[in-house]
């Protein structure tokens, strides 16, 4: 059986209007909402699933937030990377377990929970900011997701290419970042020949900079594009699509390091 629910951790509870509310469980806690009051401790002790009744007898399920509720709702220094193009960094840059990847920059820490579950317990994700209010907001939003640090993560202050320490090896290189071509002489001195850099950027100028500059370094399968993601309303009477969807956000571009190649001997 699952663990119970615990004081100090956080719910997700769902409304019979699909809306979530997140909220952290305490002792003698209460929730209210449009739909009534909820004691905590209606919840602490109860297994994911558990259905709670407010004072008006509106109903609430109980989970714990999946990354994507996690991050679509987690206190914010920078903007956060979206759950849609968490998924395609993550699967594009082949962030497999075990690997070695550095991130620049945390902002709020999205793209660093992803990292850090991709690579698990055997991997390591060092992740790089500048600004120390969004380090210390990354450090807690991560913190409190996985409650407490992980163990593969390392956070380092400063650029990414300022950053870098003697030893430094890595299978991947993510960045989320305004000019992502400045730092790329920089790690391609640490990326191993064959490994990832996966760019994040907003505009088509930055992109077309970006590509630019990996084809200009020797790197192939350069690769860029966005990620659109349009829900659809399903009921027994109408199938149709939503009337919102979650447009452009960034754009994505992966690349791959090819070996140095010796010199040619003269003949």
């Amino acid at each position: 059986m699952a663990d119970p629910f615990r004081a100090g951790e956080r719910v997700l509870f769902l409304d019979d209007r699909d809306r979530t509310y997140l909220v952290r469980l305490q002792e003698g806690g209460r929730f209210s909402f449009h739909g009534g009051a909820v004691d905590h401790s209606q919840v602490i002790g109860q297994p994911e699933g558990t259905i709670v009744l407010s004072r008006k007898d509106a109903p609430l399920v109980c989970y714990r937030p999946r990354l994507s509720d996690y991050v679509l709702k987690m206190p914010r220094g920078a903007q956060v990377v979206y759950p849609k193009d968490l998924a395609t960094m993550v699967t594009f840059a082949d962030v497999f377990p075990g690997a070695r990847v550095i991130e620049a920059g945390t902002g709020s820490g999205a793209l660093t929970m992803a990292l850090c579950r991709a690579v698990g317990a055997q991997g390591k994700v060092v992740t790089c900011e500048v600004r120390p209010e969004f380090q210390s907001k990354a450090r807690e939003n991560i913190e409190d997701f996985f409650g407490g640090a992980p163990d593969c993560l390392e956070m380092r202050a400063g650029y990414i290419q300022d950053a870098l320490v003697e030893g430094d090896e890595f299978d991947r290189v993510l960045l989320d970042m305004p000019e992502p071509w400045r730092p790329l002489d920089a790690v391609g001195g640490v990326l191993v020949p064959g490994g990832v850099v996966c760019g994040y950027v907003p505009t088509t100028g930055q992109m077309q900079t970006f590509v630019l500059a990996l084809e200009e370094r020797g790197y192939q399968q350069v690769f860029s594009a966005e990620v659109l993601v349009r829900t659809w309303h399903v009921t027994d009477r109408s199938v149709r699509p939503d009337h919102r969807m979650v447009a452009h956000t960034g754009f994505i571009t992966v690349a791959r390091a090819a070996s140095p190649q010796p010199p040619i001997p003269e003949a």
